[in-house]
């Protein structure tokens, strides 16, 4: 079974991307995880969105993560490299 993960929504935070059901936006959890924070602290932080999201929502990162790398890596053999 398929659910929706995120809404874009104008009436909901000014059409930011939410996480579905509630008003938090998905940037929230790259602030968090991105300054050292944990997903624990995310969770109980942030009340209203689920493990479950989360969850769901980093496997669609690594889903998009492997096809776009597939796609770099294959259509071009020059080598590629990631960098922040």
């Amino acid at each position: 079974m398929q659910t929706t993960l995120i809404t874009i929504d104008p009436e909901i935070q000014s059409g930011q991307p939410v996480f579905t059901g509630t008003r938090v936006p998905v940037k929230t959890f790259f602030d968090y995880i991105t300054t050292g924070e944990s997903i624990e602290t995310y969770l109980e932080d942030y009340p209203y969105v689920s493990r479950e999201q989360i969850q769901s929502f980093l496997k669609l990162l690594s889903n998009l993560f492997q096809r776009t790398t597939e796609t770099i890596f294959y259509e071009n053999t020059d080598r590629r490299e990631f960098a922040c």
